[in-house]
């Protein structure tokens, strides 16, 4: 009886360290993927680049020139097929930017983001028409096209813009040609500390049949550009971005 007793602890015991383990080993996998997130996505997130600059918007007064003055961000975003990912081929179905907070605002101004006009001409129009609400969504499509809100399917890029509205007017009766970029905020005695501020949103890549969110910070305007009229940065490192499948 003792015998067979202690045949029936061992198992006992056995058993109960396998359930340990186990448990051990899916609290580890859910710790490393809280902090990793998806290692294996069909579609990676490639490359941000960010074009920073200044321009006058037309407005009403009695002198030669007369200008609402915007601080402008255009923000590019670029997604590329993972040529690593092990699972059935995939293509994209939508990318939508949502979440969107300005984490630290400028001290002088309002951001507002725009989506890309979508009639001919120049990509931009920074009007009430073009504002973006809760979120802004990219459908998968043959190819990009951003006129149309639409994603290469296959990989691609999505496209908006970051626009400081409420900077002041600029009057003048100067004969000197005004130059549209960011020296245009000197002439309003606004400074590169004025117009700092950070945004942060999320990224959703949808594929066919789930999602993957990320989130986003961006420090904006990028470099000098009141020194430099324009500035533009190039991000290519997102080690620090965590998508997870939704």
């Amino acid at each position: 009886m003792d015998k067979e007793k202690k045949k029936q602890m061992i198992k006992l015991s056995v058993a109960i360290t396998i359930l340990v383990i186990i448990i051990i080993l899916v609290v580890a996998i859910m710790i490393r993927y809280q902090v990793e997130g998806d290692q294996n996505m069909p579609f990676n997130l490639s490359k941000i680049i960010v074009v920073s600059t200044a321009e006058g918007k037309e407005a009403e007064g009695e002198k030669k020139w007369n200008f609402d003055v915007y601080q402008n961000n255009d923000v590019y975003i670029y997604f590329d097929k993972n040529e690593n990912y092990w699972g059935e081929d995939k293509v994209i179905k939508s990318v939508t930017i949502e979440n969107i907070n300005i984490t630290k605002t400028p001290v002088q101004g309002e951001i507002k983001m725009f989506m890309p006009n979508s009639v001919e001409g120049r990509l931009f129009n920074y009007s009430e028409e073009y504002i973006v609400g809760e979120k802004l969504e990219f459908k998968g499509a043959e190819e990009s096209n951003p006129q149309t809100l639409e994603i290469g399917s296959n990989g691609g890029n999505v496209v908006f813009s970051l626009s400081n509205t409420g900077l002041g007017t600029y009057s003048s009766d100067s004969g000197k040609q005004i130059v549209h970029d960011g020296t245009l905020l000197e002439k309003l005695d606004i400074t590169n500390e004025d117009i700092k501020f950070d945004i942060s949103f999320d990224i959703v890549i949808t594929v066919d049949n789930c999602s993957y969110r990320g989130n986003i910070n961006l420090q904006l305007p990028c470099g000098d550009i009141i020194e430099e009229g324009t500035c533009s940065i190039e991000q290519t490192d997102f080690s620090d971005v965590i998508f997870k499948r939704e």
